[in-house]
């Protein structure tokens, strides 16, 4: 009965441990608009300390903040009873807050408001509780009247004078003071003990010089009360009639006898104290004796922690400022002088008041999900942990069956609304308690984008870049990003998601720009955003300037030619010696460079050029050097440019130390380039010579160091020295320094401990470095021991950097532990590890395996999970292996590649999701659980058949262009139809810029691959969206634009003489033909001299008749004569005449009759700059054209 018993107490912590992984909380984002709208229960923000102390001078203030929605209400409890606020007129409440203030304005007493408060902070979703605050107020009593005799003692005998302070709260500070005010010196004979004793260890005449007067401090009053003072009376002894004793001593020569030491405090050979964790520790040793005794301590077992015992009064108090567990046990005090000793026991024990080892924290869920609240505190005595809800006791609360306590921890399936509450965890023991609020709140929220709808983001090309998209909902949404709103999703390759919304472009390119949308769906709703990516290219420098010399009052430039993206703005910045440099009238800066005209002095430095655009920048910098004249130093103008340093020369070693020693060397020459830095390098004979390593850099202004050297070496060095032309050759080498050795300093690196094999744990490590051994025969001391089964440390000792341990049980824990070791002793210890030793192959197979909630992209796996023991090992996953046996679609052929997915929980009935299933498709599936190296038998192997889904993209869709009036379209069937297909589906709308049509729907039976389209226009362009059809909708749209029509390179089958263009060419080309040989008729038969006026200028004749246009018209008796055979130039003037016809001819009315002569009308120009005007434009006269082509 026990061993079931104790069976079920073991499933029980394990089911709990398993849980651990189930839990989920929702992160509520600190947005100010989802937080004015997020419901929530309250939460204490502010408190008084739980130990409240006032001063009683002052008003009383108890604070108590809390937050939530909606705001809070709050009320307080007063020593376990409701406080009736309202009825106490010296109480009031702070407006938005529980803070209480109480004052005495009017009288009363603060003692009469001491107790225990406690804050209740409620709304429509729980109530959450302060600590209980214990109020107390301070106190500061008088020292009680009392007459102090004169105390008497005899030379060389202890005395402790009391001081006993009346108790103040908080205690007083006390110290010793002569009635005068002098405070009273101590030393290693007159000290004041914890308590406020003044202890001599011996007296001596000269303390009955003074009086001593103990004196309380209270913190709070700021007042210091004083004790009447002491009076001592010291009897002195004889004389000794012997000279040989010192007449000069504390005793002027007296007999005064020796005696051995003894306590003063404590009392007895043996004592105990109790101190709580983290406080501090305070022991006391105060010995008489003459000579005076000195103090030594010890710990029984072990050693004094060095790094947190401190000494204080001449060794008589060991404090330990914050205790552990580690630091109980037996302390010794041992006092002694040249007559003896005595030692007194001190125990200590570390008792502890709860602390936290997981405290409780808020839980945020959606409805119908699960999680958990888990209290677990630690102390001596162990705390009992008491659960409450809404400050009720939870086993008083009504039973709610989506809830489950189970010790320290809470269990919560599938929330619901309205099930929000506060619970408090409350873990007490005799010496403290902890008292912790945590609230579950059942949320449900549609999905929200956090932050602007659209984002404009400017990246380098070739740059990694994220696309941020914050968004909340409760439940959790599912967000996929989508680029230009097409595709499936963005990820893998060049994309990945991150968990928090964010898109990677692990490598921005050209054709990554476009519009990038996110969108988060639930089952409550759909949220998006846009981001507007545009990538750039890089702002850089092609042009950069180099290192330069010039001679004083010449000109120097720098160059800086900036290559960037045309579309962003750039700014360009000088800088000499990294600070902003200032033009004035001198310098000029052009967009490529910088010109210093007149250098002098004073431009000497290092000039640097920095171009920034919003999103990068680019820089380089050049040293200018100014050079004397070549005129005055005509030495110069041999070697006008700077050049490398020559090598520093006469290396010197003094003042050798174990582990340092200084080089001094003289600088070589700097070449017309200042040195700014000396390379230190060292060679050793002993584990690498011949090979000069890096020692340290130091500024080229030094020329004597301190160099930090490892023990156990046998060093020469060398010195380079550097400017802005490169480094010097080495100097000649410095003799030869070998440091002693030394125990080793670093402790070896990477310690673990793993098993190759199941039986085995192999321990390695990283050994030290030949710099590290300081000093021969390094080995290595390692120990290990298994976990937590109190079993002695094994060690061994090694020369090797791994030591394999045999013969343990499979995947068991190890702490292990390593030091370094050599012939001058041992180095320190590392820090405890944990190892493991090997796994093996897993025993159990997951049972029951089964599928449900089957759609047409993924299933609910669900299975029963195996004994943690049988995995052998480090619990990966549970590994689910499924493959897709065939498709539902007739004569579709499928891949049976088997592929895995991974889950991992501890419940004992597990499930989870498997996604990305192609639908309208059987499945077969099994599992295994796996550790770090195996995997487990198989499970059942289980069948299940997706349900029909909507169709992948059609394989291709091209779209040709037969003709100037039709396209032509055609497309294949999906690779993935995921069901029986019924039709294709094609919208279609016209665009025109910015201008979209009214959308056009055309549906085709399953069997069609082609679609021809009649155009309006030849210049009409449209976009297509193409997608197949099953029974439960429209597939993954494939969308295409048609053609631009000046582009289109192929035009398939067009019958030419059918084109409205080339009958238009012909046409032309006819009509000039025909025009061609009028003019040829004319000049051959009818060519002759028109009456036109010889000379323009001239009066008109009275015949000459004015037309109501302003045109004249000129009659002859010669009009109706055949015309003669006048002669035309080649270009189409009349040489008979210094008129023509191009001079007056308008050309709007001019025709040929059928005989071929001309019966127009003419016009007069104006004037010549009209005829001059006319004459430089006539090819565009119609007559003008026509005599040209005669």
């Amino acid at each position: 009965m026990s061993g079931q018993s104790g069976l079920t107490a073991l499933t029980l912590m394990l089911f709990l441990l398993l849980l651990w992984h189930e839990a989920t909380t929702i992160e509520v984002p600190q947005d100010p608009k989802i937080l004015q709208d997020l419901k929530q229960p309250p939460t204490i923000v502010k408190q008084s300390v739980k130990d409240y102390i006032v001063d009683p001078r002052d008003n009383i203030i108890i604070e108590c903040e809390a937050k939530g929605n909606p705001v809070p209400t709050f009320s307080w409890r007063r020593n376990g009873k409701f406080f009736n606020i309202g009825k106490d007129p010296r109480v009031t409440m702070r407006k938005r807050s529980g803070t209480l203030e109480i004052g005495f304005r009017s009288g009363g007493r603060p003692e009469d408001y001491e107790g225990e408060y406690q804050c209740f902070a409620s709304n429509d979703f729980g109530v959450a509780l302060s600590n209980k605050i214990l109020l107390r107020v301070s106190k500061a009593p008088l020292w009680p009247k009392e007459v102090l005799e004169p105390v008497v003692v005899t030379e060389g005998s202890p005395l402790v004078l009391p001081c006993n302070p009346p108790p103040g709260l908080p205690p007083p500070f006390t110290f010793w003071m002569s009635s005068f005010m002098i405070p009273i010196p101590q030393d290693k004979r007159v000290s004041m003990g914890l308590n406020g004793d003044l202890y001599f260890s011996n007296v001596i005449a000269q303390d009955a010089q003074t009086d001593y007067s103990c004196n309380a401090r209270f913190l709070f009053t700021h007042t210091i009360q004083q004790k009447n003072p002491f009076t001592l009376k010291v009897q002195t002894k004889e004389l000794y009639n012997d000279t040989s004793y010192n007449a000069t001593g504390p005793f002027g020569g007296r007999k005064v006898a020796e005696t051995t030491p003894t306590f003063l405090s404590p009392s007895g050979s043996e004592s105990s104290k109790m101190v709580l964790r983290d406080e501090k520790l305070l022991l006391e040793c105060i010995a008489a004796g003459l000579p005076t005794p000195t103090i030594k301590w010890f710990k029984k077992g072990g050693d004094l922690p060095g790094q947190k015992v401190k000494f204080e009064k001449f060794n008589k108090t060991l404090k330990i400022v914050s205790v552990s567990e580690e630091d109980a046990g037996e302390y010794v005090c041992m006092a002694n002088n040249h007559l003896g000793s005595v030692r007194h026991s001190i125990f200590v024990q570390v008792k502890a008041a709860p602390y936290w080892l997981d405290k409780p924290t808020n839980l945020v869920l959606a409805p119908d999900e699960n999680g958990r609240l888990v209290c677990r505190a630690n102390g001596n005595p162990k705390p009992i942990i008491q659960w409450l809800i809404n400050g009720q006791p939870i086993d008083s609360s009504p039973p709610n069956p989506s809830r489950q306590v189970l010790g320290d921890t809470i269990i919560f399936r599938s929330v619901q609304m309205g099930s929000s509450a506060v619970y408090q965890c409350n873990a007490s023991n005799q010496h403290g308690y902890l008292l912790a609020n945590a609230f579950v709140s059942v949320l449900d929220m549609p999905p929200r984008m956090l932050g602007p709808k659209t984002q404009l983001i400017k990246v380098v090309e070739n740059n990694r870049t994220f696309l941020d998209c914050p968004f909340f909902g409760s439940p959790l949404p599912e967000l996929r990003w989508f680029k230009n709103g097409q595709g499936s999703g963005l990820d893998g390759g060049q994309y990945r998601v991150y968990i928090n919304g964010t898109l990677e472009i692990k490598r921005a390119r050209v054709e990554d720009e476009g519009t990038y949308t996110c969108v988060a769906h639930s089952i409550l709703g759909t949220a998006d955003k846009q981001v507007r990516l545009e990538v750039k290219e890089p702002t850089r420098i092609v042009r950069a300037s180099e290192n330069q010399s010039v001679i004083r009052g010449s000109t120097a430039r720098f160059d800086c030619k900036v290559k960037s993206d045309p579309s962003l703005p750039v700014t360009v910045t000088w800088t000499k010696d990294d600070k902003p440099l200032y033009l004035g009238w001198r310098l000029k800066k052009d967009d490529e460079s910088l010109t210093i005209p007149n250098v002098n002095e004073g431009d000497e430095g290092t000039y640097s050029c920095t171009v920034t655009s919003e999103i990068d920048q680019d820089s380089s910098s050049a040293r200018l050097t100014v050079l004397e004249e070549a005129s005055l130093n005509p030495s110069v103008s041999s070697a006008l440019p700077p050049d490398r340093p020559d090598p520093p020369i006469d290396l010197d070693l003094s003042d050798p130390a174990a582990r340092s020693i200084r080089l001094t060397w003289i600088p070589g020459n700097d070449h017309r380039s200042p040195i700014t830095e000396f390379l230190v390098q060292f060679e050793e004979n002993r584990w690498e010579p011949g090979r000069w390593q890096n020692l340290s850099s130091y500024p080229g202004d030094l020329n004597s160091v301190i160099l930090q050297l490892a023990p156990f070496v046998n060093y020469q060095f060398r010195v380079i020295a550097i400017n802005s032309v490169g480094q010097s050759q080495p100097s000649r080498s410095s003799p030869r320094y070998k440091t002693s050795g030394a125990a080793p300093d670093a402790i070896p690196r990477g310690l673990r401990g793993w098993g190759s094999k199941k039986d085995n744990m192999e321990i390695t490590w990283e050994p030290l470095l030949d710099l590290e051994r300081n000093g021969p025969n390094l080995h290595y001391n390692v120990w290990w021991r298994r976990k937590d089964t109190g079993e002695e440390w094994s060690n061994v000792t090694t020369l090797e950097s791994k030591y394999i341990v045999h013969s343990t049980d499979t995947y068991v824990p190890y702490e292990i532990k390593i030091q370094a070791r050599n012939d001058f002793g041992s180095g320190p210890e590392s820090n405890m590890v944990i190892g493991y030793s090997g796994e093996d192959n897993p025993t159990d197979a997951p049972t029951d395996l089964r599928v449900s909630k089957v759609d047409s992209t993924k299933a609910n796996i669900h299975w029963k999970s195996v004994d943690p023991a049988s995995v052998q090992g480090e619990f990966k996953e549970f590994r689910l292996y499924y493959w897709r046996e065939s498709s539902l679609v007739p004569g579709l052929v499928v891949s049976k590649e088997k592929m895995t997915k991974g889950f991992y929980s501890t419940v004992s009935e597990p499930s989870g999701i498997l996604t990305e299933l192609v639908p309208f498709s059987k499945y077969k599936t099994f599992m295994v659980v796996a550790n770090s190296r195996f995997e487990g038998p198989p499970s059942n192997t289980v069948e299940f058949t997706t349900k029909e889904g909507v169709p992948d993209a059609p394989r291709f869709f091209r779209i040709n262009r037969r003709s100037f009036d039709t396209l032509y379209l055609e497309w294949d069937k999906p690779l993935e139809p995921n069901g029986i297909l019924i039709g294709y589906q094609l919208k279609y709308q016209t665009i025109n810029g910015s201008r979209i049509g009214r959308p056009q729907l055309e549906t085709f039976p399953p069997n069609a691959t082609d679609f021809s389209l009649r155009l309006p226009d030849r210049s009409t362009r449209y976009k297509f969206y193409l997608s197949a059809l099953t029974q439960v909708g429209s597939g993954e749209v494939f969308a295409e634009e048609s053609p631009h029509f000046a582009n289109e390179a192929y035009i398939d089958q067009v019958d030419i003489a059918t084109q409205g263009w080339f009958i238009g060419l012909m046409c032309a080309i006819a009509l000039i033909i025909l025009i061609l040989l009028i003019v040829c008729f004319i000049k051959r038969s009818r060519g002759g001299k028109y009456p036109v006026r010889d000379k323009k200028d001239l009066p008109l004749d009275p015949v000459d008749q004015k037309d109501q246009d302003g045109s004249f018209d000129y009659h002859s008796d010669e009009d109706n004569k055949p015309l003669q055979g006048s002669q035309t130039s080649l270009d189409g003037n009349v040489k008979e005449s210094d008129d023509s016809l191009v001079d007056y001819g308008e050309g709007g009315d001019g025709q040929f009759n059928e005989d071929g002569s001309f019966i127009g009308q003419y016009t007069v120009k104006k004037d010549k700059d009209e005829t001059e005007g006319n004459e430089s434009s006539e090819a565009t006269s119609p007559v003008n054209a026509i005599y040209s082509l005669a």
